[in-house]
């Protein structure tokens, strides 16, 4: 057995700021540099994904992307330098918190055993 968990921030009232959808999004965008295609590779339509970054911008009270108007050529998304930065400090501290649950969840499981074997 495993454990994993999923790692979200969420507003002070409650909502999620960020998670693993949004995240994964920031991170096609990056990839692709486009929201339209950054979409399709996650299977998202186009208007779902720009709500998702609508949400997430107005959750983190700034801009996320940089979008440059100007068809197949000119045009294009990129990441903003906080975002880029956001992604890879959120990334190491979903690892973290991660390997730390493995830990725990193997000496949870041990004792389990160990009572189990004792009983």
């Amino acid at each position: 057995m495993q454990i994993k968990l999923k790692i979200s921030i969420l507003t002070d009232q409650g909502f999620q700021a960020i998670g693993p959808g949004p995240l994964r999004l920031l991170e096609k965008i990056g990839e692709h540099k486009s929201i339209n295609k950054a979409a399709k590779s996650m299977d998202l339509s186009y208007v779902k994904a720009l709500k998702m970054l609508s949400f997430l911008e107005k959750d983190m009270g700034r801009v996320m992307v940089i979008r440059t108007k100007g068809g197949n050529n000119r045009g294009g998304t990129r990441l903003t330098p906080f975002t880029e930065m956001y992604i890879q400090k959120f990334r190491k501290l979903d690892k973290k918190i991660n390997h730390y649950a493995e830990r725990e969840f193997n000496r949870f499981e041990i004792r389990l055993r160990e009572k189990e074997n004792s009983e």
